[in-house]
């Protein structure tokens, strides 16, 4: 999992790991892209596994976002945040305990520039999400959700492809491959840099009404 002196793109080779615990620990040493070296540790995914109920050997929810950002980097941690706080919250008003969420990342490691004594999110690349596919695809095939949320367009098309759009298929309930229902809202952080007061009620309001939607969606056992 070493960087390419070379500069070609290289991308992850996850083991053959039986727990996301396992997973987390060889993806700290992941170096298939350069974003290792600004950021301060990798930050895996969260949650509830499959096989952890007799009723059904799937996870009833994961949620994948784009990047982890200032806040978890620190705490190695995803949504933990700003963001996180309101994904709790929009959780807990649509019905969803957050315990039962396996939450992570298109990307794991921050990707930033500074900004005075600021680190700023920055948008990573199609050859560092490609390079880190291996990983979101290894958490999919242990997870096992019955549900897939994907927060925000990195995410969406990591799963739908590059000519996914969020806006013409927001909260439609669809299938993929690594699913029984993927549906594809905004993520919260959007939700958090709207305009003005009544724009992010409106807003919140509306990816409330996503989750919903994803909870509606839930195999019956």
């Amino acid at each position: 999992m070493k960087a390419s002196p070379s500069g070609k793109q290289t991308v992850a080779h996850p083991p053959a790991a039986k727990t996301i615990g396992e997973l987390r620990i060889a993806a700290a040493g992941c170096r298939a892209c350069p974003l290792w070296e600004s950021a301060t540790q990798t930050v895996f995914g969260e949650g509830p596994e499959g096989n952890r109920s007799e009723r059904s050997d799937h996870t009833r929810f994961m949620m994948v976002g784009e990047q982890p950002g200032d806040s978890e980097d620190l705490a190695g941690r995803p949504f933990v945040g700003p963001a996180g706080k309101l994904l709790d919250r929009a959780l807990a008003d649509a019905g969803i305990a957050r315990e039962e969420v396996y939450v992570t990342n298109t990307v794991k490691h921050f990707k930033w520039e500074p900004k005075g004594k600021r680190r700023l999110h920055k948008k990573p690349s199609p050859r560092e999400i490609a390079a880190c596919r291996p990983w979101l695809e290894a958490e999919l095939a242990l997870v096992k959700p019955d549900v897939l949320v994907c927060l925000g367009a990195t995410a969406s098309q990591a799963i739908f492809g590059p000519q996914f759009r969020v806006t013409r298929s927001r909260g439609q309930t669809l299938a993929s491959p690594f699913s029984r229902c993927t549906l594809a809202t905004v993520h919260p952080s959007s939700i958090l840099r709207a305009r003005d007061e009544e724009t992010r009620h409106r807003e919140y309001a509306r990816f409330v009404d996503d989750l919903r939607a994803a909870k509606a969606a839930i195999k019956t056992p």
